[in-house]
């Protein structure tokens, strides 16, 4: 069956873009594949780049305006027009502007922030000390609930797109209609989203939104973030971290702050070339593939995993946490299962590689661009085998 189905995978060529090896690389939710197109760029970059034009390169090379540049070309699997995403910093930098510019932005009175319980834990870190800054207060939501909990003292809400633990994907079109009937603001983290399934950030009229690139979209270990501001809040988007690269005038060396105008005020320093532009290249694989055949090939590869996994494993041993709906799910399956970290750990040995989440949570994400139906089959079938090999842990033992 798997045969068949990567026969009639549109996307099957894309596999060809990526450095693999035999391995079944299901971890792609934590850190994409190298593409292909990476290792070359970078030699020119170093070489040429910054070896020979050295300090032309941020004018000749482009370096001085790569941050916008890549965020356009970030934009279009995001849903987002030219110039309202800027990419540097990190995920965390990025959400504490976002937070802190947003209750900014907010109306007089409000004196909370939502924040979605099941978050990922530096959003809340975050969430917590934009608080503490702004006077406000945090108070933790089922992402469900939030139609139901936003009041006019919300200044806003931050939510993940899919939760990382359990691969649920909540309901952005919802959450972000109901935050705006009651004046509060959405800012939504797409770090698991972004590269695997539609978003649609100016269609559902987002205010601000943040993610990772090195997961589904492959830039790279500790490639630089993103920032996405919507048009109409741009002019008054005040970041808490202004810096010389958002200024009007960057090389004026003015003493007094002066932002400049659109998505451009969402720098703050020296971008970090290498790595962006490392992430430049890899965002070459996208080139004729649309968003919309990504999330396809997503159901389709998660629908027969977990179909497989129903067939392969012991019953009674694994029992999916991920959401069977497609409008509830990622691109990843989430398995709870006695013993978790010692099975992952043999399936990496025998060459299957997922990831564990403490106490008990199997994950193996699947990225559209080069999992194949092959891959899905073998790894639930070594996980069967797995389980059937590793005695199941006794409920308490072990203190």
């Amino acid at each position: 069956m798997a045969r068949e189905l990567d026969a009639a995978d549109p996307l099957a060529a894309i596999r060809d873009r990526f450095t693999l090896d035999d391995t079944v690389y299901l971890d792609g939710n934590s850190l994409g594949a190298l593409p292909r197109t990476v290792p070359a760029r970078i030699a020119d970059v170093i070489a040429r780049e910054w070896g020979e034009l050295r300090i032309r390169s941020w004018t000749e090379s482009g370096w001085w305006t790569a941050p916008e540049r890549i965020g356009d070309k970030i934009a279009p699997l995001l849903g987002a027009a030219p110039g309202r995403i800027v990419v540097g910093d990190s995920t965390s930098v990025n959400l504490f502007k976002a937070v802190v510019g947003g209750v900014r932005m907010a109306g007089k009175g409000c004196t909370e922030i939502l924040v979605d319980v099941t978050t990922f834990p530096t959003d809340g870190y975050i969430a917590r000390s934009a608080a503490r800054m702004t006077g406000l207060a945090v108070r933790p939501v089922e992402p469900a609930r939030i139609a139901d909990e936003v009041t006019e003292r919300t200044a806003l809400a931050l939510v993940n797109h899919v939760d990382y633990r359990t691969g649920r994907l909540h309901d952005l079109p919802a959450i972000t209609a109901a935050l705006h009937s009651a004046g509060a603001l959405a800012v939504w983290d797409l770090c698991h989203s972004a590269g695997a399934l539609p978003v649609g950030l100016d269609a559902h009229g987002v205010d601000l939104a943040v993610g990772c690139t090195y997961k589904y979209l492959n830039g790279g270990p500790g490639s630089p973030a993103y920032l996405y501001v919507r048009e109409s809040l741009q002019e008054r988007f005040d970041s808490p971290l202004p810096g010389w690269n958002s200024h009007a005038d960057p090389f004026g060396m003015e003493t007094a702050y002066a932002p400049a105008d659109g998505i451009v005020r969402g720098r703050v320093g020296t971008p970090d070339i290498l790595s962006l532009l490392a992430l430049d290249a890899a965002l070459d694989v996208w080139d004729g593939v649309t968003i919309e055949d990504v999330r396809a090939k997503s159901l389709a590869l998660t629908d027969f995993f977990l179909d497989r996994v129903a067939a392969y494993a012991p019953p009674g041993r694994v029992r999916p946490v991920t959401p069977q709906e497609h409008r509830r799910r990622g691109s990843q399956v989430s398995l709870e299962c006695a013993g978790a970290g010692e099975v992952m750990a043999e399936l990496i040995r025998r060459g299957v590689v997922g990831d564990f989440r403490r106490p008990d949570v199997l994950r193996f994400g699947f990225t559209p661009l080069y999992t194949s139906f092959a891959d899905a089959e073998r790894a639930a079938r070594v996980l069967g085998e797995v389980l059937r090999e590793l005695p199941e842990p006794v409920a308490g033992a072990g203190g």
